[in-house]
């Protein structure tokens, strides 16, 4: 097991505040696990703040180890390789390989997602 230093975090909802987020349709909430993982981890909330654009968010892939998704409400649909048009909703999760293409083609209104991923600072591409 590994011995990376890591630092006790907590994020509590009633002291939770949301920021702009890397896509402009998106409100993030981060969770602390960066500073607390030394930038191993990395988890945030995203919340729709805007219509998803026509054609959706465009094709892009994540140069990352590790990416895991969570609705914690509403809906989103996402071309993924490989797997076509997914459509998760409330309760539903999705663990995405490393750096596969997929396209954010839409999401209610009221969407919130947890995202956790490793490392904490990644690049995305646009393809």
């Amino acid at each position: 097991m590994s011995k990376t230093q890591q630092k006790f975090t907590a994020s509590r909802l009633k002291d939770a505040t949301f920021r702009p987020g890397f896509r402009p349709y998106f409100q993030d909430r981060d969770l602390g696990l960066r500073l607390a993982t030394g930038g191993r981890y990395m988890a945030e909330v995203h919340r729709a703040c805007a219509p998803c654009p026509a054609g959706g968010s465009g094709r892009h892939l994540h140069k990352l180890d590790f990416q895991f998704n969570f609705v914690l409400r509403g809906w989103m649909r996402v071309e993924i390789d490989g797997q076509g048009e997914c459509t998760f909703h409330a309760g539903d999760s999705w663990l995405q390989p490393p750096e596969i293409e997929h396209n954010v083609t839409g999401f209610s209104d009221d969407l919130e997602v947890l995202e956790i991923v490793s490392p904490g600072d990644f690049e995305t591409v646009e393809v």
